[in-house]
């Protein structure tokens, strides 16, 4: 269930590639359009219950589904020390028995019905989801409230699901070539705060050393409804849902918010150089790391599109240099967030990219190349023909996560503005966010964040080169 780099974010607005031509004149660029594209002006409800959950909703009968999901506001940035994977691990106990339904019931509630249901762990949240035909909504938010209200710890569900967290990590991370490569280590040297740089999958000494008493605080601690937003998305009567939701979750105890963790960061003035054996790789990588400006910020909104410009997809500035014109490896990844979206995390986050390449490509030479196209688009205005391509794929982008058949992407954006901004309704105001940012703003937000003081780059050494096949 756990999910890192999951499909889904695909469907959650990773927001890919963007096509340009990379190519620049001295002359001024032509001005762009100045009159507004339309939003999507969505259907959006937004209230909080006395408990203090937090619910939107969101109708729309053009698919006769619905999306539930919950959103609690503790993932792998605000575990407390000592308490490593605990947000990993309750997300598989979420799953468990509650007082009122045994393993598995509620999975095949929604199973049983023709829908799906999942789960994620990400840096600012945990969540949970169903997608069901409308007629199956009420007993699902039923379910919903009843693992809120009491999910039935015992000693053989942690342990069990403490191992399962366990074997889940050893196959994606300690036993596969790469696994850690790029999401999970290059945090661990760019940031100074131990909030932002801790293994997020879990310390295996921290899950061995909890009790079933570590496991009941933290989930007294932070599944509480003050510390949750609640989103339904789709085919249902309004009325109907809102009296629901009342019933279920308005009669939960109201217990205070978890404090939020300090997991602010001192600006980085140094470039950071580090390097790591990955004994299992066959040949080495790169991976770099330049800190974000702050969320919903103009600097911000204007390296989103410059993101889609360097690095989303094949026609991508990077993706050419790197692939198509120097052969230095098959594919460049990265993003504004490897497990999730540009929208859907809260504290400070690194603009990555990493790849890998054959032995006899040197460091230097990616990193020169890397450099030549960002001093680039600091010093010329990228043409209003190639923003516009930029900014257009993200609205189509954005137009598709709304439409889609399973709503999750929608739900996903309503989720982290409720739970991280208290305005879900600024789902609406993206596209002109993104319509408005100009070339000068990108040559700006270039030259303040693309610089070497401001970037971590990681060399991966390949333990496996050479050996025997």
């Amino acid at each position: 269930m756990p999910t890192i780099r999951p499909a889904l974010a695909a469907l959650a607005l990773a927001l890919s590639a963007c096509t340009g031509t990379g190519t620049h004149s001295d002359a001024p660029p032509p001005t762009l359009p100045s009159t507004p594209a339309p939003t999507l002006n969505l259907s959006v409800e937004y209230y909080r219950l006395a408990n203090g959950l937090r619910v939107v909703l969101s109708r729309d009968d053009t698919v006769p589904t619905t999306t539930v999901a919950v959103y609690y506001h503790i993932g792998f940035r605000s575990e407390p020390k000592g308490r490593t994977g605990f947000a990993h691990l309750f997300e598989h106990l979420m799953f468990e028995e509650t007082t009122n339904l045994d393993k598995g019931e509620a999975a095949r509630l929604v199973t049983g019905n023709g829908g799906i249901s999942n789960g994620s762990t990400r840096f600012d949240f945990t969540n949970y989801f169903e997608v069901v035909p409308s007629h199956v909504l009420r007993p699902v938010l039923w379910a919903e409230a009843d693992r809120m209200r009491g999910l039935a710890l015992t000693e053989k569900s942690f342990q069990n699901q403490k191992d399962v967290v366990k074997s889940e990590v050893r196959v994606n991370v300690l036993n596969r070539p790469y696994g850690a490569f790029g999401w999970l280590d290059l945090p661990e040297y760019a940031f100074k705060n131990w909030h932002n740089a801790h293994n997020f999958y879990g310390d295996f000494a921290d899950l061995d050393a909890a009790t079933l008493g570590d496991v009941q605080a933290f989930y007294d601690t932070y599944y509480v409804p003050a510390n949750a937003v609640l989103v339904v998305a789709g085919d249902f009567d309004r009325a109907a849902v809102r009296g629901w939701i009342d019933e279920y979750f308005g009669m939960l105890p109201t217990r205070p918010a978890p404090s939020r963790a300090d997991a602010s960061e001192p600006p980085q003035t140094t470039e950071i150089r580090a390097s790591r054996v990955d004994p299992l790789a066959p040949r080495p990588g790169l991976a770099l790391g330049y800190h974000l400006p702050e969320r919903n910020t103009r600097d911000w909104f204007a390296f989103g599109v410059l993101d889609q410009i360097l690095l989303q997809g094949e026609d991508s500035r990077l993706w050419r240099r790197l692939v198509a014109e120097k052969g230095y490896t098959d594919s460049v990844e990265g993003g504004m967030n490897l497990v999730g979206n540009m929208f859907d995390y809260e504290g400070p986050m690194l603009w990555s990219l990493h790849l890998i390449h054959d032995p006899s490509t040197s460091n230097q030479e990616i990193l020169d190349s890397i450099d030549s196209v960002i001093q680039d688009v600091q010093t010329h205005p990228v043409s209003a023909a190639e923003l516009d391509r930029a900014v257009t794929k993200m609205r189509s982008e954005l137009y598709d996560v709304a439409g889609s058949a399973t709503r999750f992407g929608l739900v996903d954006l309503l989720a982290s503005f409720a739970l991280f901004d208290d305005n879900p309704a600024r789902i609406d105001s993206l596209e002109l966010e993104f319509r408005s940012v100009t070339p000068d703003e990108l040559m700006a937000t270039a030259r303040k964040y693309l610089r070497p003081e401001n970037r971590t780059v990681m060399a991966l050494e390949a333990g496996a080169a050479g050996r025997a096949q």
